[in-house]
């Protein structure tokens, strides 16, 4: 089976952002994608930049293709600006966290469609349960016998980007113990997870003919991997972000997406052989993270030596920032150490939690207040 793969002349950028809908009284999941997009596109210039998911509790805010970090934050930015009234007229809040603390599966709506439907009826309790909102950030990539090396080089640094966005600590009414409950809920669906790290394109395409025949999948974008190729659009796709906040929260993870991927293609198309971890490696770095966010102590190679999460943060943005500069993100990679010292989502979220006596309703106040404060 041929897959061609429509490479990128450039390392172009897009970012897709989902967003609970919440009450603004309640602080409960609202049903009402449907009337935030009657309200919200009837004024957009391009209404295209919002998008349905799974279920009718999110909306999904994308850019289009940007060469630098700053003019995608820019269109997210003027999106939102004609989103947040189209909420304030239905009595709504936009919400950016991987789960949402206290919301229950049972009163959530399906968007009518015949992929979504079709993917209940599969995945049954497993699907039901994914109440859980992310970042992507798409990067280009100019050679697609590069795809491969380079994803599988990018999953070395997987828990650095989960630890960051972590957003996602309590479920169901109980802290969990995780900072990031949505990275395990959301590998229990059939395509989801840790991709499989192939060395060739050709190896990706017997895989996804595989899928196809056996039925697992009807088509390519229904392998949801936390990393995968965007075949049609010719870019690298980072699914591994928990969902964010704030701008100060997002800028600096798109930026550090696009830098590892263009500094690992750079040197893939030297010549250089990139590095890589066994399956076995990955899969524990992405719990560690999942479970101890930026307290995770993590594996760095195949030769097992570890290291805090945060340590080797702070070495790695000073490595990429010449090519956060040629890129136009310098200011926006820097910003990841601010990350680290003001605490991801999740630690803040434990913050309101523990000062306010688990109050839960509370702790979606603060997450939705920074999105409110972020673009007043």
């Amino acid at each position: 089976m041929r897959i061609d793969f429509h490479a990128s002349p450039e390392p172009t950028l897009g970012v897709e952002w989902e967003f609970a809908l919440v009450d603004r009284r309640t602080r409960d999941l609202r049903n009402d994608a449907a009337h935030l997009f009657a309200r919200a596109k009837a004024r957009m210039p391009d209404p295209s930049r919002l998008h349905k998911e799974l279920l009718k509790n999110t909306v999904e805010v994308v850019t289009g293709v940007h060469r630098t970090v700053p003019a995608a934050m820019a269109e997210l930015r003027d999106t939102l600006g004609y989103v947040l009234p189209a909420c304030d007229a239905l009595d709504l809040d936009l919400y950016g966290a991987g789960t949402h603390p206290f919301a229950s599966w049972t009163g959530q709506q399906l968007t009518e469609g015949v992929r979504y439907a079709e993917l209940i009826n599969r995945t049954q309790w497993w699907g039901r349960q994914m109440l859980i909102w992310g970042v992507h950030v798409h990067v280009g990539m100019p050679a697609v016998e590069r795809v491969m090396p380079v994803l599988s080089a990018l999953l070395t640094y997987y828990p650095h980007l989960q630890a960051l966005s972590a957003s996602s600590p309590i479920w169901a009414g109980v802290d969990t113990g995780y900072a990031s409950n949505r990275a395990l809920m959301f590998q229990q669906l059939p395509t989801a997870g840790l991709p499989f790290q192939f060395e060739r394109w050709e190896e990706f395409e017997a895989f996804a003919e595989d899928q196809l025949v056996t039925g697992v999948i009807d088509e390519l974008n229904e392998i949801r991997w936390d990393v995968r190729p965007a075949v049609n659009l010719g870019t690298l796709e980072n699914r591994i972000c928990d969902g964010v906040s704030t701008f100060a929260d997002l800028a600096p993870l798109v930026a550090l997406t696009h830098c590892l991927v263009v500094w690992l293609d750079e040197r893939a198309a030297a010549g250089e052989e990139l590095p890589t971890m066994p399956p076995w490696h990955v899969q524990e770095n992405k719990w560690r993270a999942a479970r101890y966010g930026i307290d995770a102590i993590v594996i760095l190679d195949a030769a097992s030596h570890e290291r805090l999460v945060t340590d080797d943060l702070a070495e790695l943005v000073p490595r990429l920032m010449p090519v956060a500069e040629r890129l136009g993100c310098a200011a926006e990679l820097a910003g990841v150490l601010d990350i680290i010292e003001r605490g991801p989502s999740y630690v803040r979220q434990r913050r309101v939690a523990e000062r306010t006596g688990n109050d839960l309703v509370a702790v979606v106040d603060s997450v939705v207040q920074e999105l409110r404060t972020d673009l007043a």
